[in-house]
């Protein structure tokens, strides 16, 4: 991380230009706790930007859900309660499909191929949102997901009747599709929602395992790397266009370098979570054939759910996508 500031602050301050007598401070709100690497790299966005404005814009970082819940976050920005926040995006896939893009499994499993699905999709997912009144600053993705049980699942027939911690439409679809009963929960609520036996199990990535210390009441992670969701920071549209033009030129070359930063400390910090995860006790390991047979199944199921859903302009991605492959 402090390789990653020293590129946003040199860069940031070679940007940097007078800042105004009227200096103005947003504050940002994000879900995820103050020690996870989103939140941080948000941290050090919001120092680039000032640094580059001059102080002429401050922001200020809310993480862990503390000025708005992670559901709340994108309609509190919308609806200019905030003027900036951060997002998963997926969560808003019933908002409009092409937001669940990244969760339709087993599409792109790799951070390679999670960067070139977003250099097919990014100008359409920036358009979406500026229908909804936002403007895309940049995007970081999460490591690959997988899944977390308090027993051994080699099948979907193990899976039966658990109560599966969901946190948009794709997850809620596969706890369906495997037999369990899905719960929605936001990242900040999951360590009480598994201590009490809301949820009992849950897809993500080595991060949330990490950051919520779910060894303490689940024993097995399963490496599926089904998909590999992101987060996405956005300002309200109003907000962004007050500001003169060499403020939001910082806004966005802060969030090219906090998009490139970010993308690199979640390929950094993959293995170590899963490394981590092992080391306070659980069992991380490959799903078994069965496990992975069912997976797909359901995978081929959700993605032609989603292609129907999505229309000609979801399949034209995908197939935009396919073709840089």
């Amino acid at each position: 991380m402090k390789t990653i500031k020293t590129l946003l602050g040199v860069t940031a301050a070679a940007l940097t230009f007078t800042g105004s007598a009227s200096a103005e401070n947003w504050d940002m709100p994000m879900a995820y706790s103050a020690s996870n690497y989103h939140s941080m790299n948000g941290q050090l966005f919001a120092d680039a930007v000032g640094v580059c404005t001059g102080g002429d814009l401050t922001i200020t970082v809310h993480p862990g859900g503390s000025l708005f819940g992670g559901a709340d976050i994108k309609r509190a920005v919308q609806t200019a309660q905030a003027p900036i926040g951060e997002r998963f995006i997926s969560a808003h896939q019933n908002e409009n499909p092409l937001y669940g893009i990244d969760s339709v499994p087993f599409l792109a499993t790799s951070f390679a191929d999670s960067e070139k699905l977003w250099a097919a999709t990014k100008d359409k997912l920036g358009e979406a949102l500026a229908d909804d009144n936002l403007v895309l600053l940049y995007s970081v993705p999460w490591p690959p997901q997988g899944l977390y049980f308090k027993k051994p699942v080699n099948s979907v027939a193990d899976t039966q009747g658990i109560k599966f911690r969901s946190y948009n439409s794709a997850t809620a679809r596969i706890a369906d599709l495997m037999g369990m009963a899905p719960v929605q929960v936001e990242a900040a609520e999951l360590s009480q929602a598994l201590s009490t036996g809301v949820a009992e199990a849950f897809i993500s990535s080595g991060s949330t395992g990490y950051d919520r210390k779910v060894w303490e009441q689940l024993t097995h992670f399963y490496d599926t790397q089904a998909w590999l969701p992101r987060n996405f920071v956005f300002a309200n549209k109003g907000a962004f266009d007050g500001l003169n033009s060499q403020t939001q030129n910082c806004l966005r070359s802060s969030g090219m370098l906090a998009q490139a930063a970010g993308t690199a400390r979640a390929e950094q910090l993959a293995g170590w979570y899963l490394q981590q995860l092992a080391a306070n006790g659980m069992t991380v390991t490959a799903p078994s054939g069965q496990l992975v047979e069912d997976l797909q199944t359901i995978g081929a199921t959700m993605a032609t759910e989603w292609a129907e859903a999505a229309g000609a302009e979801g399949s034209a991605l995908v197939e935009a996508y396919k073709a840089s492959k």
